[in-house]
């Protein structure tokens, strides 16, 4: 019979649990290590309970391609130093290939998802919260199509700061790569020109309307030529959010739509996530914490 010593490494060794907590598993399960892992995930549950609370912003980003088919995903955590934790990365791993062998449509079936490990998606999330001690969320994920003869273009910035997938109809997997690069680089929102919709170009005219009432110069110009040079400058605004329009990360001395032009590509999709955008970071008082601390 193993010793509780002994125990406690196996329980630790299969779970990532702190020893405290693997002693403290055992002795309410008669050392029994299948009820204590058990029993250590149902507390994991309650941990996350607790960190309810608590804003996950950081984490990483990945795509995996294969096929015809991609995944891309994000999963958070609440500091880099987790992020970067191999038990973290791991978890990102394991859920990516089983979002796109599973091919889910929602969070929740994707949570039902099973993993390589013959672990659903929800299993791993409970054991990784034991081991790494923070609030974890699966945040959000998207499968994506290409046909035969197109192309898929990934990209992973920083290790998983930023993840890119692009498609391409036409040139190849470097000028898929290229585009998507740029995408990365520059968080566009449109493909085309053609693609922003008629309201935004409208809010953004007004804008430039009122604003050269502020410039005297202008006011001095016939009305003809105050149009042209509103018009460039809604143009010259809006397109900066415009892949087609930006300058080739690359090589800056041509657009993206002229570096697509040279290879016979032109761009059908993309899809960008960056780690915790859009996600409110609450900013810590490091005096009121100390003080209830110091009441506990």
């Amino acid at each position: 019979m193993s010793s509780q010593i002994e125990l406690i490494k196996i329980l630790r060794d299969r779970t990532g649990a702190g020893l405290m907590d693997c002693k403290k598993a055992l002795l309410e399960n008669d050392s029994d290590i299948e009820k204590a892992i058990v029993w250590l995930r149902e507390k994991g549950i309650s941990k996350q309970e607790k960190k309810a609370g608590r804003t996950a912003a950081e984490g990483v980003a990945w795509v995996l391609t294969k096929g015809n088919k991609a995944a891309i995903i994000e999963i958070n955590c609440e500091t880099d130093f987790v992020a970067n934790s191999d038990p973290f990365r791991d978890l990102v791993k394991a859920v990516n290939k089983a979002v796109l062998d599973n091919e889910p449509k929602t969070k929740e079936e994707a949570l039902e998802c099973k993993t390589d490990s013959g672990k659903t998606i929800k299993d791993l999330f409970l054991d990784a919260t034991i081991k790494l001690g923070e609030k974890l969320d699966f945040r959000r994920f998207a499968i994506i199509e290409k046909k035969d003869e197109e192309i898929f273009g990934p990209y992973i910035h920083m290790n998983g700061k930023i993840a890119t997938i692009v498609i391409l109809q036409g040139g190849d997997a470097s000028v898929a790569n290229g585009v998507s690069l740029n995408v990365t680089s520059c968080n566009p929102t449109y493909v085309y020109e053609s693609e922003i919709p008629a309201e935004i170009v409208a809010r953004e005219t007004e804008i430039e309307t009122e604003a050269s009432k502020n410039d005297p110069a202008f006011a001095k110009k016939p009305e003809i030529i105050k149009q042209k040079i509103i018009e460039g400058r809604v143009r010259k605004n809006l397109c900066a959010n415009v892949l087609a329009s930006q300058p080739y990360v690359l090589d800056e001395t041509k657009s993206v739509g002229s570096f697509l032009k040279e290879n016979n590509a032109t761009i059908v999709s993309f899809v960008r996530y960056a780690v915790g955008e859009g996600i409110e970071k609450k900013q810590s008082d490091f005096a009121a914490e100390v003080e209830s601390q110091m009441k506990m």
